[in-house]
This record gives structure tokens, sequence and C-alpha cells, in this order.
């Protein structure tokens, strides 16, 4: 039994990480998908063609999303845009989804921003108990003000094996420590459950 346990156990360490990864590749490629669902049916690749072509909808998904950036690149679609946001922030609940989405976006993409680009070490559930965190910000001036000006960082401490849940905290700075760790080896060494340890030192508190 044990020899057959080892086998087992074996061959899912050879099919399993395929089949997540498979099973990532396809939830992408739907959701890119059935974006054209979105037009009507005769304007669909599908019925102005004739028959399916696989992917298609991918394609035409990210071509149209390079050249939306492309667009709002330059002064006239920076307008554009600009008169876009104006009507949204007219209608009602989706001018706060929007807004609320569009400023997350923006904070983790911007140039030079520090949102997720900080690897953290905080002392959580408890004093001696270490958790990997990802630096999101700054803390809010009103939280520092009723804390008499104690410099603060927003963070996020992401559960394990699944990072896309956790928990938001505002912790003293002076009781963080940076690392000298990228996000993506952060996020294999919680996502392995800490199998997966990247080697290396501590640079800051």
């Amino acid at each position: 039994m044990s020899l057959l346990r080892r086998y087992f156990i074996s061959g899912l360490l050879v099919w399993l990480p395929i089949w997540v990864t498979i099973m990532v590749i396809k939830f992408l490629v739907d959701i890119l998908s059935n974006t054209l669902l979105l037009l009507p049916h005769q304007y669909q690749p599908d019925a102005l063609l004739g028959f399916h072509v696989p992917g298609i909808g991918v394609l035409i998904t990210l071509v149209v999303i390079l050249l939306t950036g492309v667009i709002v690149a330059n002064f006239v679609g920076r307008r554009l845009l600009l008169m876009g946001d104006a009507v949204i922030g007219h209608i009602p609940l989706v001018r706060t989804i929007y807004a609320s989405v569009k400023q997350v976006l923006q904070t983790l993409f911007k140039p030079g921003g520090q949102s997720f680009r900080k690897v953290l070490l905080v002392e959580y559930p408890r004093a001696g108990m270490w958790s990997i965190a990802f630096q999101t910000g700054e803390g809010a001036p009103e939280v520092t003000s009723v804390l008499n000006g104690e410099p603060m960082v927003s963070l996020f401490i992401p559960t394990t094996p699944n990072p896309t849940s956790g928990f938001l905290m505002m912790v003293p700075r002076k009781d963080v420590i940076e690392l000298e760790m990228s996000v993506d080896q952060a996020l294999k060494f919680v996502i392995s459950l800490g199998v997966m340890q990247p080697v290396n030192k501590i640079i800051s508190n």
C-alpha cells in the first residue's frame, strides 16, 4: 500500500499542476471569448463568417483592448475618455461601481506606485507569529491623525492557498519588515503552503 500511495502521489504531482494550468487558461479564454456576446447576434464573428473560428473571440478582444490603449494615449482620446467618465458619473449605482473599480486598477497599475510592489513581514495573527503581506499604500491621513501622527502603512495579508482572499490591515510602519523578495516569489510561497521558499535577505524595517 505504501508503494501504491507513493506512485499515486507522484502521478498526482505531475497531472494536478497541468490540470490547474489548463483550467485557469480556459477560464481566461472563456472570459475573453464571451465579451463578443455583448454584440448583437448579426455582428458576431460566427454570424458574419458563417462558421465558427476557435479563438477568434480572444484575438478580437485583445486587438480591441490594444487599439483602445492607442486611442486614449493621445489628447483626443483622453478628452473622449473624460467625456465618457462624466456621463457615467451621472448614473446612480453605476458610477459608484465604475469609479471604485477604476480607482483600484489605476492604483495597482500606476507607474511608480507602491501597491503590491513591496513584500512585507508582519506579526499576525499574534505576536511571535509572522505572515507574508503586500503593501497596498500609505495609511489613511485620518487614521494617522487619530494615532497622533504615527506613520502607518496599509497592507494585504493573503490567505493560503487562495491568495485572492485575505485581510486588509493598517499597521505602524515601524512594526513591518520589508523583504527583498519579489511579488511573484511571495505569491509562490503563499500558494505552495510555504514549500517553495525563496532565499532572500531582510533589507529594512
